[in-house]
This record gives structure tokens, C-alpha cells and sequence, in this order.
């Protein structure tokens, strides 16, 4: 059912912040409609702050949003330094945060899930490690990701929190399908806690605190690239960043010609999984090998990064040099430990080394050509080798041991598809399930949903298609409700006011 927003009572909708499409939403609107998709979602959102009993009237509270991603190019190379090539999805959480008089954190996520949190748990600053544990019931682990903020602010930023928090959260970036639901709800907390307590920071500042909370309070092991793609992400463009850490390097339009979907594959991925955290630290194994192999004790060649090592290098050199597997054990007795600060090496574990150092290195090369092609975008002919790009990323994903045969059928679908406007396909993020990130003409709409319908007519899952893109957090800012102010509101009802000045 359609609803109108003319009849959301506004008046308590006060003021908009740093947004290009900034938004004062009277008693009387457009219908719904008529507005942009982002816009509709945060008029929704703001009816359902202004009737939560979780804000009083006396404080301000401030909304922020913050999308999930797809991941285009690039994946699990990021550790490695590669570049990636990231698209802000239209799907997005959003955060309501009102400071409280307690030093307590009050946290409900819609539908059902509620938290309270002392504050005073995380004074001393206490170490990652403690804070960690603090979160280590299944039951409330969700919670690391919001709490979380928290004490990276502490601990970063040296915030001292003397007030607490209420915090309102809503999403529609599913969890478990690989396109960032975890960086989308740290940014928008970052980004609401930031501006509701005055600390001040840049996006990429941002999304370098956020990774922190993952790794180090959430406990999952994931490179950079979801929360710099959240925070620092522009609309209908691929951002561009090389992960040494953080380098960005500007967006890339993406063609008129051309379309970008994500296809659900309904096998639930986790960037903590086993399968994930093995893969990243094979990587960190071989090129701790490599560098022994060239004799380097400084790494001053490489900078600590495979994707700095060309192809060429690689196979004439170190390719042979590097074990199919390797036990941990007989690793650690020969190298002690590997450079990566948010994994080990565990001695009973086999590890494939040859073949997750061999990824990182020839996925930087198919970014870095994939991103050249867009870069020097003429016509349609170039689709075709956009897309082998993308299947070559797809089968050394599942030589490393990250494939699913659920993504696997998804890819071989689009295969089948190439006669009617599809070009590529590749599993996503940290593989071992989630999405399918697809390349195809803009008008390939109807060959997306026959992928759709054959998969689930193959398996009985009917997978969720991802479409669309919109602004990360940074271009979102921020809205600033205040209930206690709707004489502010006394405008021409229907109208929709831009403000450069706030």
C-alpha cells in the first residue's frame, strides 16, 4: 500500500545538515511516490523518531544514514593492498542518537532488538581484548558493532563520554548476504555519536575508527573497503581506493550504457567465518615467504602488500617458492608470525598459501584493468571484457577455496545469459556465499529477474535482487530533530526547502 506523506505528522521534523538534497518535511508533502527513495526512507524514519517513547523532548536528536555496498572489484584483495572498486547500494541503516543525563547507552534496533550499557564498563579506556569479551554472547554480539564506537572514541580519540546515549536504529541491508550490513551500521553510529558529542573528523577518518570497531571489538577480520564505500561513497559511481591502507583515488562514473545489480544467493555469508579468516592469513603467510625468498629484512620494496608484487615478478620468481599448503605449525617454526594485526596463524590449521597469495596479487591487476577500461570508456565493445574480468575474479575466489555452489549457479545462469544483455558476474565481499554482483547493459532489467526466477525454480530460494545506489554518509550528513522547537517549523506546508547554510 502507497502511503502519502502528507499524512506524517512533521512538525517535529526540525532542521537538515550538510545534505545536498537537504529536506524540511511540513504537515503536508508531496505524496510519496513523487520522492526520491532516500528521501522517502528518511521521511519514514523520522515519523518513527518522533513517536518513539526511547527520546524525551529536551534534547536534540540526530539522524543520521549509511549504505551498504557492492562490492564491484577488488573483494577480499583489499587486506592485501589491492584497489577495489566499491558501489554504495540504495539500501541503508539508518540512526537516531539523542544524549542522555545517565552514562548509559539505550539501544533498540526495529524490530526487536534492545540493549542498555553502562558506560562505566569501558572507563580506563579498557583494552580491545576486554571490550571484546564484554560482547561475546550470541545474543548480544550485534551489539559490538553500536557499543563499539564507543570505546574506539575513548581509545582513539581520548572522548570522554560524561553523558550517555538513546539510540534508534533501522535497516533494510540484510544481514549475511555480503553487502556490508556490519560497515553500515558502524558508520552511521560513528557518524550520529560525531556530531552529537562534537568530535570532529573527516569520511575517511570515519571509516578508518569504524574498521577499528569490527575488527578489534566485533572480532571479524575485514579490510577497509565496506566502511570507506559507506562513509566516503558517491551516488550512481564506484569509488575507487587502494588499500594501502586508505588511499582514495577518486570515483568512477559508471557508463550510461551499463548496470550494476546484486543477486542474492541465500547462503549466509560471514566476513568472521572460518573460511574467510584461513584465506586472509595464507595471504599473510606467502608474503612473509616471498620476502624471506628476496631477502628482504625491511620491506621497504613492496611496503607490506602482495598486490604491490606484479604478475610478471611473481611467477618468475616467487610462484614455485611458495608451499600448495602449509600446517601452521611447521610455518610458525620457521617464521614465528605473520605482519597482519587482526589475524594468527594457528598451528593446526592447513593453509593455502600458493593460491591466496596468487589472488591478491592477480585480482590488484584485474581491478587496475577494469578501472583503466571505465576510465577510457568509448561503447558497448568494451563490456564484454569488463565482464571476463569479472568471471576470472569469480573462479579465483573459489580456488582459494571461497566459492559456494549457490553463487557458483548464479554465475553459470549469467553465463547462459550473455545473448541477452548480461556481461559478468563474481561473488562478493568475503565470499562463501552472499551476493553475486552482476554487470549487464542498463536495460538488461528482464535478464536479471530470469536469472532470478531460473535460480529459484532451480533450488527453491527466491533471492533478493539489489539495485540501485545512493549517497554515503559523508554526503548524507546529518538531520537534526528537535521536538522542542516546531515553532521553527511555521513554513509554507508542501514544500520541500534546500539549505546550503546549515
Amino acid at each position: 500500500m502507497t502511503r502519502d506523506l502528507r499524512s506524517i505528522d512533521v512538525g517535529r521534523f526540525a532542521r537538515v545538515s550538510n545534505h545536498r538534497h537537504l529536506v524540511l518535511l511540513m504537515s503536508r508533502l508531496k505524496p510519496m511516490q513523487e520522492l526520491h527513495n532516500a528521501t522517502k526512507e528518511t521521511a519514514l524514519f523520522i515519523e518513527s523518531v518522533s513517536s518513539s517513547d526511547l527520546f524525551n523532548s529536551r534534547e536534540p536528536i540526530i539522524v543520521t544514514r549509511a549504505p551498504g555496498r557492492l562490492d564491484v572489484m577488488g573483494g577480499i584483495a583489499d587486506y592485501s593492498g589491492s584497489l577495489v572498486l566499491q558501489l554504495p547500494i540504495a539500501n541503508a541503516t539508518y540512526v537516531a542518537l539523542q544524549k542522555s543525563d545517565s552514562r548509559s547507552l539505550r539501544i533498540v534496533s526495529q524490530p526487536d532488538r534492545t540493549f542498555e550499557f553502562e558506560l562505566a564498563n569501558f572507563d580506563g579506556p579498557i583494552a580491545y581484548e576486554t571490550g571484546r569479551e564484554l560482547f561475546a554472547n550470541s545474543d548480544n554480539h550485534w551489539a559490538a558493532y553500536v557499543a563499539g564506537v564507543f570505546l574506539v572514541l575513548m581509545r582513539e580519540r581520548s572522548v570522554s563520554f560524561d553523558q550517555g546515549a538513546s539510540i534508534l536504529i533501522s535497516s533494510n541491508v540484510p544481514e549475511g548476504k555480503g553487502v556490508s550490513s556490519s560497515a553500515a551500521l558502524e558508520v552511521a553510529v560513528m557518524q550520529a555519536a560525531t556530531r552529537a558529542f562534537g568530535v570532529e573528523m573527516n569520511c575517511r577518518e570515519l571509516a578508518t575508527l569504524c574498521q577499528k570497531v569490527e575488527n578489534l571489538v566485533a572480532g571479524a577480520p575485514c579490510g577497509i573497503m565496506d566502511q570507506m564505500t559507506s562513509s566516503c561513497g558517491e551516488e550512481n559511481r564506484l569509488l575507487q581506493l587502494l588499500c594501502q591502507p586508505d588511499q582514495l583515488r577518486g570515483t568512477l562514473r559508471i557508463p550510461d550504457e551499463l548496470g550494476l545489480w546484486g543477486i542474492d544467493s541465500g547462503v549466509r555469508h560471514a566476513v568472521s567465518g572460518s573460511d574467510y579468516t584461513t584465506v586472509r592469513t595464507a595471504a599473510f603467510m606467502g608474503y612473509r615467504m616471498i620476502t624471506d625468498v628476496a631477502g628482504l629484512r625491511r620491506d621497504s620494496k613492496w611496503k607490506g602488500y602482495l598486490a604491490n608484487i606484479s604478475p610478471s615478478e611473481f611467477e618468475a620468481t616467487y610462484l614455485q617458492a611458495l608451499p600448495s599448503t602449509i600446517k601452521g605449525a611447521e610455518f610458525l617454526s620457521h617464521y614465528q608470525g605473520i605482519t597482519d594485526t587482526v589475524t594468527r596463524v594457528h598451528p593446526s590449521v592447513d593453509y593455502p598459501v600458493r593460491q591466496s597469495s596468487s589472488h591478491a596479487i592477480y585480482e590488484n591487476s584485474r581491478v587496475q584493468a577494469f578501472a583503466a577500461a571505465l576510465k577510457e570508456w568509448q561503447s558497448l565493445e568494451q563490456a564484454s571484457p569488463l565482464g571476463e574480468l569479472m568471471f576470472q575474479s569469480h573462479q579465483s575466489y573459489s580456488d582459494c577455496g571461497l566459492g559456494s555452489e549457490a553463487t557458483d549457479l548464479i554465475v553459470e545462469l549469467v553465463r547462459d545469459s550473455l545473448a541477452d544483455g548480461l556481461y559478468g558476474a563474481r561473488i562478493t565481499g568475503g565470499g562463501s556465499g552472499g551476493t553475486v554482483a552482476v554487470l549487464g547493459r542498463s536495460s538488461a532489467r528482464p535478464a536479471i529477474e530470469s536469472v532470478a526466477n531460473r535460480f529459484e525454480h532451480q533450488t527453491g530460494y527466491k533471492p533478493t535482487i539489489f539495485s540501485g545506489s545512493s549517497p554515503g554518509a559523508s554526503t548524507f550528513g546529518h538531520v537534526l530533530v528537535n521536538r522542542s522547537e516546531i515553532s521553527l517549523m511555521q513554513k509554507e506546508p508542501g514544500t520541500i526547502i534546500e539549505d546550503n547554510t546549515l
